[in-house]
């Protein structure tokens, strides 16, 4: 079954997210696939994250297609116009990678070449609803498609920036544009995202999309903090940061912390999955997925000191 597959039916799934490496190395996508067989049902692969030039998140879902992986290719518009958007969701389901997320994308000043010129072409929503007018086979100039992409489209929400009505709003926008499934930022506030859901809920969004909640696992309390400082829209607890202080084994903190997020997840009404951001850590990936029950999840491995601290 396909990751549209099994939303469509109902079942609760969890997808996980991989960052290619800064070079042309396809050793490193495969060493880090062996994290996430027969656990996740999508593996999202990272666009240039934080404006950061990585390999390709097109041709790193190819290499994860060869590794028995479903990819989620992560789309954003910040270094192409809409000849180059249409382009290469056409070409990503030419490959065989058939889901899509669709988003805005880190500013150029974030990254390692502040000085690159933005596109911006278009937003979030209007990727949504392109890569949707594909599907139906339409170009954005009008013209028809003889062999339309099969693409199952997602976006990302952000429960947490105030005001809360607004990001409710924006949400609706976007599956009416087309969006069948979001990906959120990582909860920490679980009252906040709670409250959040509330109004998913209300407005019906729950019915006509399936919301993944985001977890994000850390190593420390630095790491936390960084995020809570530096990292927009990502809401960090004073007690988590202190729960972390505290801890004799942060990195073992940090995956009780994850897995009991995630028991609270399942518990709120309207989630339908966990997306999973273990950001340079992809170890970690089997053990958080085991612990956390997920049916699919193969043995934990012993060792969680591999990885870095997420950089976002």
């Amino acid at each position: 079954m396909t990751l549209q597959d099994k939303i469509e039916a109902g079942r609760f799934v969890l997808t996980a997210e991989l960052g290619p490496p800064r070079s042309g190395n396809d050793r490193a996508i495969r060493k880090k696939a062996r994290h996430f067989r027969d656990i996740a049902d999508g593996v999202n692969i990272t666009d240039n994250q934080t404006s950061i030039v990585r390999l390709s998140s097109i041709a790193a879902a190819r290499i994860l297609i060869d590794e028995g992986l479903e990819p989620v290719v992560q789309m954003t518009c910040r270094d192409r116009n809409r000849i180059a958007l249409q382009s290469d969701l056409l070409g990503m389901a030419a490959l065989g990678a058939r889901n899509v997320l669709c988003l805005t994308g880190d500013h150029m000043r974030f990254g390692d070449h502040p000085e690159a010129r933005p596109v911006f072409d278009m937003d979030s929503i209007q990727l949504v609803a392109t890569a949707r007018g594909l599907t139906e086979g339409r170009f954005l100039s009008g013209e028809k498609i003889k062999t339309p992409p099969r693409l199952f489209i997602g976006a990302a929400a952000n429960p947490f920036a105030p005001p809360l009505e607004f990001r409710i709003t924006r949400l609706d926008k976007k599956i009416r544009a087309g969006a069948k499934f979001i990906q959120t930022q990582p909860v920490y506030d679980l009252e906040l995202f709670r409250a959040w859901m509330d109004g998913v809920r209300d407005a019906g969004l729950h019915e006509r999309t399936a919301v993944l909640a985001g977890v994000m696992p850390v190593k420390s309390a630095r790491a936390l903090r960084h995020m809570q400082s530096e990292v927009p829209g990502v809401l960090i607890p004073d007690e988590l940061i202190r729960r972390m202080e505290k801890a004799e084994d942060p990195k073992l903190e940090g995956i009780r912390i994850a897995v009991e997020t995630i028991e609270e997840l399942k518990a709120v009404p309207g989630v339908r999955g966990i997306h999973l951001m273990p950001l340079m850590w992809e170890s970690v990936t089997p053990r958080i997925a085991g612990e956390a029950g997920f049916p699919s999840s193969g043995p934990a491995p012993a060792n969680t000191n591999q990885g870095n601290i997420p950089s976002d």
